[in-house]
């Protein structure tokens, strides 16, 4: 299994995350010895969905006005409709996560995840995919949009829902291995 043990891996999140796409690929991060940060426009804690209501409450480890991406090695964008619908419309989380892209730091986003990502105007020519819901507006910035359960575009990966997270996880703690792409 590969060591992720010097990496540090910044979990962008908001309230309404898919409880799954945050605590399994951030069980198998730290499995892999990664330490894993909750960045968050939230200050305290934030609340996941879990299928169809409110679950676990998560401790915000950094708000993302404070955060920087000179501090972590990779960034990963769990995905939940609420969640990623939030972070889209905050500038210091937009920000954050462009700053991902112009590095080359590896990135990791799940189902609605790509949200986020397209607010940066950086997806053109990328391949990738998604939940379903958000196949037009990622090919509308520009994606190679594909059906498959984890696609993986020069340090870029992505994956259309829960039921990929075994393949998404794998993928994940690959290219979080390889480092800046």
């Amino acid at each position: 299994m590969l060591k992720l043990n010097d990496k540090k891996v910044a979990v962008l999140s908001e309230s309404g995350f898919e409880e799954s796409e945050l605590t399994s690929p951030k069980s198998a991060l730290e499995e892999a010895g990664a330490t894993v940060y909750i960045i968050s426009p939230q200050k305290e804690t934030i609340r996941s969905w879990d299928k169809d209501n409110w679950g676990i409450e998560l401790k915000v480890d950094k708000n993302i006005s404070e955060a920087s991406i000179d501090d972590y090695d990779a960034l990963l964008l769990p995905g939940g409709v609420m969640n990623p619908d939030k972070l889209r419309k905050n500038e210091d989380a937009v920000a954050f996560t462009k700053a991902f892209l112009e590095s080359g730091k590896p990135i990791a986003a799940i189902c609605h995840g790509p949200q986020t990502l397209i607010e940066t105007d950086m997806l053109a020519g990328k391949e990738m995919t998604s939940y379903p819901s958000i196949k037009t507006d990622l090919i509308n910035a520009g994606v190679n949009w594909v059906d498959k359960e984890v696609v993986v575009d020069n340090g870029l990966v992505t994956s259309r829902s829960p039921k990929d997270l075994d393949a998404f996880n794998k993928k994940m703690i690959e290219e979080f291995a390889e480092g800046i792409h």
